[in-house]
C-alpha cells in the first residue's frame, strides 16, 4: 500500500501528465482521473482514484475512466464506485446539472412547475454512495437554480414518481434505483411531464447537456442548502394517502376481498415494497399478506437471495415457500426491489408451487381487467374506445381476446417506456387504456401510473384470486379456461451472457449473411422460418415495401423470426445488461388443446433456435444458470 505522500505525488504526476507534462500510458485516461481529482469532493471516491493513480493500477483507471456511462432512454445504469464509468456523488451531480438545463431550455413554466425525486434503499459503503444521498444532491442542483423540488422523505417504489409527475403536473420526475441489479449497481430513471419514461429525442439532448455541464456548479456539493429552503417539498404523505384512494377505484369486488377465506405470502426482496403492498390490501379491503419476515426490512446486501430478481424464478422465492407452507396460504406474490414487477407463484392440488410467467400473468391480469370492466360496462359501443397494450417480445394473447371481444390492441417496442408513451397518446385522444404489460414481469392496471406497477398488481392480483376462489377455481385453471377460450399461447424465453460487443455484433451479422450477403436464414433445423422483421435495420419481410412498421434502432440488436408452424421468436440485446435474450411462443386457433404436443413443438423450436441462431460454442456464450 503506497503512502498518503506517495499517493499525493501520483495525483499530482497525473495532473503534470494530463497537462503534457510527461509521456507513458494513456493520456487520455490520465487527462480523465487528473480532472476527476480536480472535481470530486467525495474523500472516499478520491482516495479511490488517488490510490489506482499511486499503484499505477491501468485496469482499475480503465475499468472507471475508460468511457462515461452513456445516458440513454433508460437513464443511467452502472455499479457504484469512483470515475466517470460508475455512479458517484459526481456523476450524479454532472447528470442532474445537464437534466437541469435541458429541462430549462424545453419547459417555461419549470420554476412554477418543478420536478420530482425518488429513491430505493441501496447503498455502497466504499464509495459512500447510496440513493438516498443521491437523490439529496440531485436536488440540491435544481434548488440552487431556484427550482422547486419534491423530495420523497423516504423510500418509495418506483411507479411512484411517474404517478406523482401526473397527479402534481410536474416537469419531470427522477427515480434513483438499480431495480432489480446486482447489489453494487444504481440508476437514475427520468420521466417526462407526461408521466411516462422518456424516449427519444430527450435522451440524445439530456446526454448533450450533461457533456456540457461537468464542472459542478457553487453550490452542487453543499446539500445543506435545502434544509428547510422554500423551494423543498415532501409529498409522502399526500402522495400515499392519494395513491390509495386511486387505486380504490380499481376495486371491483371489496365484499368478497373482505370475507376472503384465501391467504396470501408477499416479499418484497428486501427492497421497498412491504409497506405499500400491506397498505394496497387495506385499500382493498384484504387481510394483509403475510410478509416475509427475513426479507420485509430494505436491506441493500440483499443477504437473502443470489440475485434481487423474482423473475429469475423459484431461487427467490425459497424463503416464500417456506412461510406459506408454515401458514397453509395458496399464494405468493413477489415484488423486485423497487416494486414495479410482480412474480406470482400459486400452490397447486399435487402440492407443488407453480411459478406463473410475465406472459401467463399477463393473459390472467387481462382478461380479469376486461371481465370487470365488461360487467360494468354493458353498451357495446364503449369497446371501439378500448385499448390493450404489450411489447413487441410478449405474448400475443391480448391480441386474441381482443380479436374475439372486439376491444383494440396494440403492439409496441420493448420496454415500459414505449407502451408508457403510446398510453398516453391514446389517453389524450379520449381513449381508454385497461392494461399493458411485458414479458419481464411488468404490468399496468392502473393507468393513474403510465409504467409498470407492481404494487397495484400484487393487489389486483390477489382480487383475482379471491374471486376465482368464490368460483372454486384456481389461477392455474382460469388460465387453461383462457387459453381453450382464445387458443393455446405457449411461451419459452431465457438468455446467453456475453460481455463483448463485437462478438454480440458477430452473432447477429451473420444471421443477416446467413445464406450469403444481405440473406437471412430460410429454415432454422427442421423448422421452416415464414417471416423476418429486423427492428436494428427496418427489414420485414412481412411488409409490401419491406419496411418495419415498428421504430427502429442501430444502437441495439432485435431480429423476429415468424416460424410456418405458428411460432415466433425475437432475439434482442439488454439495454442494462450484458445479455442477448430470446423470447419464443406457438400460438394455435382455439380447439388445439394438446397442451402437451404443442409444449413439446415449442421446446424443439427453441433448442433448434439457441444451435442454429445462437451457436453458443462459437460464440463462447454462457447460459442462464439455474
Amino acid at each position: 500500500m503506497a503512502t498518503r505522500t506517495a499517493v499525493a505525488a501520483a495525483a499530482a504526476a497525473a495532473v503534470s501528465v494530463a497537462a503534457g507534462d510527461g509521456a507513458g500510458g494513456d493520456s487520455r485516461l490520465d487527462q480523465a482521473a487528473a480532472q476527476w481529482l480536480r472535481l470530486d469532493k467525495n474523500p472516499k471516491t478520491l482516495e479511490m482514484v488517488k490510490q489506482m493513480i499511486a499503484d499505477n493500477n491501468r485496469e482499475e483507471l480503465q475499468k472507471c475512466f475508460g468511457s462515461r456511462m452513456e445516458f440513454g432512454t433508460a437513464g443511467l445504469r452502472a455499479a457504484m464506485g469512483p470515475g466517470i464509468a460508475q455512479m458517484n456523488d459526481l456523476t450524479i451531480i454532472q447528470t442532474t446539472q445537464g437534466l437541469c438545463r435541458y429541462l430549462e431550455k424545453t419547459f417555461s413554466d419549470l420554476k412554477e412547475r418543478g420536478v420530482v425525486i425518488s429513491f430505493d434503499a441501496r447503498a455502497h459503503s466504499p464509495s459512500g454512495g447510496s440513493s438516498k444521498r443521491f437523490a439529496q444532491l440531485a436536488a440540491t442542483a435544481f434548488i440552487s437554480q431556484g427550482i422547486p423540488v419534491y423530495l420523497f422523505s423516504n423510500i418509495t417504489p418506483t411507479p411512484f414518481v411517474p404517478y406523482t409527475v401526473s397527479h402534481l403536473n410536474l416537469c419531470a420526475g427522477i427515480m434513483i434505483t438499480a431495480s432489480h441489479n446486482p447489489k453494487q449497481d444504481n440508476g437514475y430513471k427520468v420521466y417526462w411531464d407526461n408521466g411516462a419514461q422518456i424516449i427519444s429525442p430527450h435522451d440524445k439532448g439530456i446526454s448533450q447537456a450533461i457533456e456540457e455541464n461537468q464542472e459542478p456548479w457553487t453550490e452542487a456539493w453543499d446539500d445543506s442548502i435545502i434544509n428547510n429552503n422554500p423551494l423543498l417539498h415532501d409529498p409522502y404523505s399526500t402522495i400515499n394517502k392519494d395513491y390509495f384512494e386511486d387505486l380504490k377505484k380499481y376495486c371491483f369486488h371489496s365484499n368478497v376481498n373482505k370475507s376472503s377465506a384465501l391467504k396470501f405470502v408477499h416479499t418484497s426482496v428486501h427492497g421497498v415494497g412491504h409497506d405499500f403492498v400491506q397498505s394496497a390490501f387495506k385499500a382493498f379491503d384484504f387481510v394483509p399478506p403475510d410478509a416475509v419476515p427475513e426479507q420485509k426490512a430494505p436491506d441493500p446486501e440483499f443477504p437473502t437471495v443470489k440475485y434481487p430478481n423474482p423473475e429469475e424464478g423459484k431461487g427467490v422465492l425459497t424463503l416464500s415457500f417456506a412461510l406459506a407452507e408454515k401458514t397453509h396460504a395458496k399464494i405468493i406474490l413477489a415484488n423486485d426491489p423497487d416494486a414495479d414487477r410482480l412474480a406470482v407463484a400459486e400452490k397447486q392440488e399435487n402440492g407443488e408451487w407453480k411459478v406463473f410467467s410475465g406472459n401467463e400473468t399477463g393473459a390472467l391480469l387481462g382478461w380479469w381487467l376486461f371481465t370487470s370492466w365488461k360487467e360494468k360496462n354493458q353498451d357495446q359501443n364503449a369497446l371501439k374506445d378500448l385499448y390493450m397494450l404489450s411489447s413487441t417480445v410478449s405474448s400475443k394473447i391480448l391480441r386474441a381476446i381482443a380479436l374475439k371481444e372486439g376491444f383494440h390492441f396494440e403492439e409496441t417496442l420493448t420496454g415500459f417506456k414505449w407502451m408508457g408513451n403510446r398510453a398516453k397518446q391514446l389517453i389524450d385522444q379520449g381513449k381508454n387504456v385497461l392494461f399493458a404489460f411485458e414479458e419481464a414481469i411488468g404490468y399496468m392496471c392502473c393507468p393513474f401510473v403510465l409504467d409498470k406497477d407492481g404494487v397495484s398488481a400484487a393487489v389486483i392480483s390477489a382480487e383475482l384470486a379471491s374471486f376465482l376462489a368464490t368460483k372454486n377455481l384456481s389461477l392455474a385453471q382460469q388460465l387453461k379456461a383462457i387459453y381453450v377460450e382464445y387458443g393455446y399461447h405457449i411461451t419459452k424465453s431465457s438468455y446467453f451472457i456475453c460481455h463483448d460487443q463485437n462478438t454480440i455484433k458477430n452473432l447477429f451479422e451473420n444471421l443477416r449473411n446467413y445464406d450469403g450477403k444481405s440473406t437471412y436464414p430460410k429454415v432454422c433445423g427442421k423448422f421452416e422460418v415464414s417471416g423476418v422483421r429486423d427492428l436494428t435495420t427496418g427489414y420485414d419481410s412481412n411488409q409490401p415495401d419491406k419496411k418495419a412498421i415498428l421504430p427502429t434502432s442501430k444502437s441495439s440488436q432485435m431480429i423476429t423470426f415468424t416460424f410456418a408452424n405458428g411460432g415466433v421468436a425475437t432475439m434482442r440485446t439488454s439495454g442494462t445488461e450484458p445479455k442477448i435474450k430470446y423470447y419464443a411462443e406457438l400460438c394455435v386457433p382455439p380447439g388445439n388443446s394438446d397442451h402437451e404436443q404443442l409444449k413439446k413443438e415449442l421446446d424443439d423450436l427453441v433448442s433448434a433456435i439457441e444451435e442454429y441462431f445462437f451457436q453458443p460454442e462459437k460464440y463462447k456464450l454462457q447460459p442462464k444458470s439455474d
